[in-house]
């Protein structure tokens, strides 16, 4: 979870934190992309024919399990922002790839854009302004990660950390049920912006469908997961920083 990292996609957060290397003024772009980025599928592993009924220990028991062998994700996105005064639907679709602490989002036109993380560093590629923005989360990286817990292998005891967790139940998604969960963030900061997450696992793969992002305001986020690969080989040089000749370089300040 943004005119930040998409120009439908527009959080608040400029005024969770100040100081470090990103300034109140950026720190909403830059969490705004690590929501795009980290709001990725929730991979739970489980074993084949169980069916008992989940309970929130043992999905939370399933993430620990998946936790051990995650590598590398790739998948399609659709998210549909929903801004909820005016009524407005804007949507985007893309494509993810993540490796580690690098991950890579390709937004696709009209409003096209290339969102790169490499560890601490944050690169927004807008190619109709030929400009690059390079942004460092700096002191803020802790926070801005309590997003990157929904996904990616994290363990079920690690997403407790920054998230209070409910099991909703089943909920029709689809031709078929699948398991909601909702986390509400614990951190008086993030909860200021980010009111809660939905996220919506496919009992029959236990992989996540679909999340939502509910800012404080009341305006969200539904983010939709298609041909999600767990564990494909992603070389480096996919997260290379392969602008074109004649981009504009720059590091917005306060």
């Amino acid at each position: 979870m943004m005119a930040l990292v998409a120009s439908t996609w527009n959080l608040p957060g400029q005024n969770v934190l100040g100081g470090g290397n990103l300034r109140r003024k950026h720190f909403g772009r830059c969490v705004a992309a690590l929501a795009l980025l980290g709001a990725a599928p929730v991979l739970v592993g489980t074993a084949r024919g169980q069916t008992h009924t989940p309970t929130l220990e043992s999905v939370l028991e399933q993430l620990d399990n998946s936790a051990r062998n995650f590598r590398s994700l790739s998948a399609n996105v659709e998210s549909t922002k929903v801004t909820v005064v005016v009524n407005d639907h804007s949507t985007e679709n893309g494509t993810l790839l993540v490796r580690g602490d690098k991950m890579l989002m390709q937004l696709a036109p009209p409003d096209q854009r290339t969102i790169l993380r490499m560890g601490d560093n944050i690169y927004i590629y807008t190619p109709g302004l030929k400009q690059v923005e390079e942004y460092n989360l700096g002191k803020n990286r802790d926070l801005a990660d309590e997003f990157l817990l929904l996904g990616f292998g994290t363990s079920g005891k690690e997403l407790q950390k920054g998230f209070e967790i409910k099991l909703v139940g089943e909920e029709k998604l689809g031709d078929k049920k699948d398991l909601q969960l909702e986390l509400t963030p614990k951190a008086p900061g993030v909860r200021n912006q980010i009111a809660k997450v939905e996220i919506w696992l496919d009992e029959t793969t236990w992989l996540a469908e679909q999340q939502q992002i509910t800012e404080a305001s009341g305006d969200y986020s539904t983010v939709k997961y298609t041909k999600v690969v767990r564990n494909p080989r992603i070389s480096d040089n996919e997260f290379k920083q392969l602008w074109p000749k004649g981009t504009e370089h720059v590091k917005p300040q306060g």
